[in-house]
């Protein structure tokens, strides 16, 4: 039996990866950490999966999965001796996924993406020394780790510069959970996958993460926006980075141990995305660069108001405005020679996603758990 231990599986970006790893028939089995298990595991699992599958698909491929007891802030990543045991056995791979996004937050980064990844790590060398080796160890990181930049297309090699600023606790932490990874996993076989912004899906008007694609709606809306409109933005769809995650940790040879999953010279720039939503008829707004050392600033002081809609918009205006108002892009030479394919450019759905976001006022429409056919395999086992 082959078999992998994933981290964040449950979640937005790890349903993606679940689903293509299954549609690809890598493994026999998915171990999934998960902090609820039992019939509410099963629940939460199919509100990750229901963006991908029906019901009645969803119960076919649920055999395949079983829900692994744990927690990323937990010592031991919280498993118990019996499901560490049995990760030590059937496991000869290991995906980790889970992270915290949360960019206003040290505290949330810190306990997730260092010592979350600590925990991860260590398991990963004592299944490596259990079964005398490892099939491949991937991390999901983001492009993020390099820090602050303008007017670059930042290459995998060339992204930790330990002498640029951060943006935020999250680059931050991440940034050095890659260092920690190579410094105590030397000689096992490793990928690092880097998205940039991911947004949405190429192949369907819908989404369940909505934070970036808020920020994205409020500044078509705006009536003036503190970018350059030559600014390019680096966004790809959550469909294609899945699915190369996927490809790139099952591949059996890899000519690279770090991708790029990003748009690559293929970003399009802001005003070509304000082109975009003009043809559809919908008003845009005005760049103003020059605006956004002070909107910046601004930001940075109401975002400690009391809590409310000016708050609101300002902690977003803080946390993602870099993400949009700094030209770089990240090369992507390696993934589209490795795969054979880009993503999708985000100007291709962008008009879509952003009308759908808007009927469904920025939640998603998630459907109950239907009762289980009367045939099918029984539940997932809670590792315990």
């Amino acid at each position: 039996m082959t078999a992998t231990f994933i981290t964040g599986g449950t979640g937005y970006l790890g349903s993606y990866v679940v689903a293509d790893l299954i549609e690809r028939g890598a493994f026999d089995r998915l171990y999934l950490m998960s902090r609820t298990t039992g019939e509410a595991g099963v629940e939460k699992l199919w509100k990750a999966m229901q963006l991908h599958w029906t019901a009645e698909k969803f119960y076919a491929e649920l055999p395949k999965i079983e829900l692994v007891a744990g927690d990323l802030h937990g010592p031991g990543l919280g498993l118990t001796d019996r499901a560490r045991e049995r990760l030590l056995e059937d496991c000869d791979s290991v995906l980790h996924v889970a992270a915290s996004l949360n960019r206003k937050s040290s505290k949330a980064c810190f306990n997730a993406n260092l010592r979350g990844t600590l925990s991860v790590a260590k398991l990963v060398r004592d299944i490596a020394e259990a079964r005398g080796g490892l099939r491949r160890f991937g991390y999901v990181s983001t492009t993020a780790v390099s820090g602050e930049r303008e007017h670059e297309v930042v290459t995998e090699d060339a992204s930790i510069d330990w002498d640029r600023s951060d943006y935020d606790p999250y680059a931050r932490t991440k940034k050095f959970a890659e260092h920690m990874i190579r410094e105590l996993l030397p000689d096992l076989p490793i990928v690092i996958l880097r998205p940039p912004t991911v947004m949405g899906d190429s192949e369907m008007s819908q989404t369940a993460q909505f934070d970036m694609i808020r920020f994205y709606t409020w500044m078509v809306d705006a009536p003036a926006v503190p970018i350059n409109g030559d600014t390019r933005l680096d966004f790809v769809p959550a469909n294609f980075v899945g699915s190369a995650i996927s490809e790139l940790f099952t591949k059996p040879e890899l000519a690279w141990d770090c991708y790029h999953l990003s748009a690559g010279e293929g970003a399009k720039t802001a005003r070509e995305h304000e082109q975009v939503f003009q043809a559809a008829g919908i008003r845009t707004p005005f760049f103003v660069p020059g605006l956004n050392a002070p909107t910046m600033a601004l930001s940075g002081q109401l975002a400690g108001a009391p809590r409310g809609t000016v708050s609101l918009a300002a902690s977003l205006m803080k946390v993602f405005l870099p993400y949009f108002s700094n030209d770089v892009v990240f090369d992507n030479t390696r993934v589209v020679t490795e795969l054979g394919r880009r993503p999708a450019p985000f100007t291709d759905y962008c008009v879509d996603l952003y009308r759908w976001v808007k009927s469904v006022h920025f939640e998603y429409p998630y459907a109950p758990l239907p009762a289980r056919p009367a045939k099918a395999s029984a539940a997932t086992r809670a590792a315990e």
